[in-house]
């Protein structure tokens, strides 16, 4: 059995799952009332759909060219530590200006 239209059909669901998730982040990004819910848009949904790309980018390019490329997943791994540590400065930050939508003020 060959392992090449299942690896392709794989690729595939990845790509069209990372559209989904980034047009699911941008979406919220633009309908959300105040910056703590449109905070929680991009760090999620967005995040999740550039790990699918990467992913699908990593697995297209080692089937190609029969070499595991690393560079893609090191990057997902990147995106992954950094998206939610930056989406909670970002929140701190907020909080510390007293944003409206933010119930607490700073320090707590």
């Amino acid at each position: 059995m060959n392992a090449q239209p299942m690896l392709e059909i794989l690729i595939s669901v990845l790509v069209v799952a990372s559209g989904v998730f980034s047009l699911i982040g941008s979406i919220g990004l633009v309908r959300m009332p105040d910056f703590f819910s449109r905070l929680h848009g991009p760090g999620k949904a967005s995040t999740l759909g550039m790990l699918c790309a990467l992913v699908a980018a990593a697995l297209y390019f080692s089937s190609v060219g029969h070499v595991l490329y690393l560079r893609e997943l090191l990057l997902a791994a990147f995106i992954a530590v950094t998206a939610p540590v930056s989406a909670y400065v970002l929140g701190r930050a907020a909080l510390h200006r007293n944003l409206p939508g933010s119930q607490a003020g700073p320090g707590t």
